[in-house]
């Protein structure tokens, strides 16, 4: 029988791509890791590793390996879940990941709700970019994560993880002056071709889709301010300084501060969702979690 715990140093290389990144993220040496994994080869009698230029990746056994393996997580993330609703009391720590403006509107209400129902869950909350949290969920760094999803951009649905929906929040063009006599979405999205513009960073769902929609509207914006930081953006729009496309979630219940212009169809909202590892989610503590989010999502839109 293979061991459980060098099958799970493996599968920890694939996720994290290298020797250095398994073993700072477990506190082992680096070659404390490669020695168990030698055994594991050992243990498996064929190779596992194969170097390519100054790093190594999986082999086609190994592959297979990490794919047993990852069934054999779930279910023992299953059984853990069955033992913890077993108990009267809600116990332990939930490690959560939340973009900024999730983790500003969404995170304070849920968390109060927690603490008052469940005194001794302890919640440990990180602001993390979904581009980030979705695979430190899969190398199971955290338990839960807060991700979005904009129009036409479509996340990758892993096997491995598992999806529910938590609200819709609308996007609107944040206009960095007085609201002009536009006639249309369209319309208003070009009055701006000209003008400079707060986008997130290259990379990232939120630029694509940004880029994109001006683009549709026939004109390469002029991204002159690159940040994650949605509170920024929104401070460059109130001193005149750049437009850009602003989240509900953003003004976290209160009235905003600068004109707001419709998007075309189509573009008018972005879906949050939570997301756990398969096996995950009937934990009690997830549960909680996702039920005081959804109570929180409904007081951000009034429907509380």
């Amino acid at each position: 029988m293979f061991d459980l715990h060098r099958l799970r140093l493996l599968r920890e290389l694939k996720h994290r791509g290298t020797l250095a990144a398994v073993a700072a993220a477990l506190s082992y040496a680096p070659s404390s890791v490669s020695q168990q994994l030698s055994q594991l080869e050992a243990e498996v009698g064929v190779p596992l590793l194969e170097p390519v230029g100054r790093r190594v990746r999986l082999t086609a056994q190994a592959e297979i390996l990490v794919a047993h393996t990852e069934a054999v997580l779930e279910r023992l993330e299953r059984a853990e879940a069955d033992i913890a609703t077993s108990l009267t009391d809600l116990t332990g720590t939930l490690r959560i990941a939340a973009f900024q403006t999730a983790a500003l509107a969404l995170l304070p209400v849920a968390l109060g709700l927690l603490r008052d129902l469940h005194p001794r869950l302890r919640v440990h909350v990180t602001q993390m970019e979904p581009e980030r949290a979705l695979p430190a969920l899969q190398a199971r760094d955290f338990d839960l994560v807060l991700a979005e999803e904009y129009p036409g951009n479509p996340n990758p649905r892993l096997a491995e993880l598992e999806q529910e929906d938590l609200l819709d929040d609308p996007l609107r063009l944040a206009l960095p002056g007085p609201a002009d006599g536009a006639d249309g979405p369209l319309a208003a999205l070009r009055s701006l071709a000209g003008h400079p513009w707060a986008m997130e960073p290259e990379g990232t769902t939120a630029r694509h889709w940004a880029v994109t929609l001006c683009r549709s509207a026939g004109f390469e914006p002029d991204v002159r301010f690159e940040t994650t930081d949605l509170l920024l953006h929104l401070r460059l729009v109130e001193q005149g300084h750049a437009a850009a496309f602003l989240p509900e979630l953003v003004w976290s219940g209160r009235r905003p501060t600068v004109p707001l212009r419709q998007l075309p169809r189509g573009q008018r909202s972005r879906r949050v969702f939570t997301v756990v590892r398969r096996g995950r989610s009937r934990h009690p503590a997830v549960l909680a979690c996702r039920a005081a989010l959804l109570r929180a999502a409904a007081t951000s839109s009034g429907k509380g």
